[in-house]
């Protein structure tokens, strides 16, 4: 493909052709014009003062320009101008040197064309009755083609020589602008691969800018993934690393237990181990799904109450745990995709369970508006110096639960941002326990 250097410079260079060929037609076609014109009022002058002049003329006099082989050459255009004087009755009185035998003219007065000896002509013709004469002075038109011609060929030539050094300084304009790209491709040619620091915008042109600062957009979204995924793995290592550690325990207990209740007791701690264990693998991977998830994918209809029924039934709960389904949440009808609404709402009604003491009651309904969601549950809640905290990444609070790992709400808030939602928790005021609200962006 051809580079941006050579495709610029061929564009200007065809460019300035362009714009100098116009420049020259124009200046051909108006000098043209100007030219006759100026000519034109010469042969008009010309004429008028030889009528003014001609009253000594005798009646068979020729008067040849006496002083005309002392005039110096003007570079082909001497002896331009033909002048002739005839009486009214038609007899040649007298013409200057050069100008030809026959009349130039059969008209009276005013400027006409004429082809005289095979060359063609501009005369002018005034009639003086009171002196009886008429005056013709006519030029080649031949000549007047020579002038525009050579006023043109004054142009073309000094373009002929002015074009190569036209075309070397931009050529030298073309490498100095582009003279920040290659900054730019040398600063990120010899980095290293963990190197994300911004490109320095500081020495580029406007033009450029839009470049590097997208270029600082994308280094800055990867150095986040990267700090996200650093920071999940370290989380993950130690997160894994508490259950595992029970888990070795808890069996250690059961093989050296001689007492069934101890043995059983500790069975019943590595299978809470195992829970915790699974569920944190769950989350990690759904997190690791959403982060290389881009925007919304696949919107569907989605039937918000019977997605509610759906997950509550397949969720592991106490048998002293009530969840309710607010029926008015059948007619309400989202838009969205599907894994991701699922994976929200999923993680969401988890958290609600785990937090929920003995007796407790989990209650979906609708929110604010009629198109929001709404769930609430009887726990602890969530102390107010905890909230801006909420959300973030392996973040338990004081209130944490056994089994969990500080994720549901981090995954909760970022799948609903691939839909274009958002969570709103708050304490309740009527009773103990938490409110988080769905509500879809307008």
């Amino acid at each position: 493909m051809m580079s941006l250097r050579l495709r610029l410079f061929l564009i200007l260079i065809g460019a300035t052709g362009l714009i100098w060929l116009a420049a020259v037609s124009w200046i051909y076609v108006s000098s043209q014009r100007e030219l006759e014109h100026v000519l034109d009022t010469r042969l008009q002058e010309a004429a008028r003062m030889v009528a003014s002049l001609a009253e000594g003329f005798g009646r068979s006099s020729s008067v040849e320009d006496a002083d005309s082989k002392a005039l110096p050459t003007l570079s082909g255009y001497e002896r331009q101008l033909s002048c002739q004087i005839w009486s009214l009755d038609g007899r040649l009185i007298a013409k200057s040197s050069g100008a030809p035998e026959g009349v130039l003219t059969d008209r009276k007065s005013g400027f006409s064309d004429h082809e005289i000896n095979g060359e063609a002509w501009r005369v002018y013709a005034v009639e003086d009755a009171s002196k009886g004469i008429r005056v013709l002075v006519g030029d080649r038109l031949g000549l007047r083609e020579r002038l525009v011609g050579d006023l043109v060929k004054g142009l073309l030539w000094p373009a002929l020589l002015i074009v190569p050094l036209l075309g070397l300084l931009i050529w030298l304009s073309l490498n100095r602008g582009f003279r920040p790209l290659a900054w730019i491709t040398n600063d990120l040619t010899h980095r290293k691969a963990d190197d994300m620091r911004p490109v320095n915008v500081a020495a580029t042109p406007s033009e450029v800018q839009p470049l590097t600062n997208a270029l600082n957009q994308l280094f800055a979204k990867v150095e986040l993934a990267r700090r996200h995924e650093r920071d999940l793995t370290a989380f993950a290592a130690h997160e894994l690393r508490t259950p595992l550690a029970g888990l070795k325990a808890q069996a250690q207990v059961a093989v050296a237990a001689d007492d069934p209740a101890v043995m059983k007791h500790a069975l019943r701690q590595i299978l809470v181990s195992v829970d915790r264990t699974s569920r944190l693998v769950r989350q990690l991977l759904a997190i690791s799904r959403l982060d290389a998830r881009g925007e919304e994918q696949g919107a569907e209809p989605i039937v918000i109450g019977d997605l509610i029924d759906e997950i509550a039934g397949a969720t592991a709960k106490p048998d002293a745990i009530a969840v309710s389904v607010d029926e008015r949440l059948a007619a309400l009808t989202w838009m969205a995709n599907r894994e991701c609404l699922e994976l929200a709402i999923r993680n969401l009604h988890e958290n609600a369970i785990q937090h929920m003491p003995s007796g407790g009651h989990v209650r979906w309904t609708l929110g604010s508006s009629p198109n929001d969601i709404a769930v609430e549950d009887e726990g602890p809640g969530i102390p107010e110096n905890e909230m801006p905290q909420v959300g973030t990444r392996f973040f338990r609070g004081q209130f944490k639960s056994p089994i969990g790992s500080g994720l549901g709400l981090s995954i909760s808030r970022l799948a609903l941002e691939r839909i274009g939602a958002r969570l709103v928790l708050s304490n309740r005021t009527d009773t103990k326990g938490l409110r988080v609200e769905l509500l879809r962006q307008a």
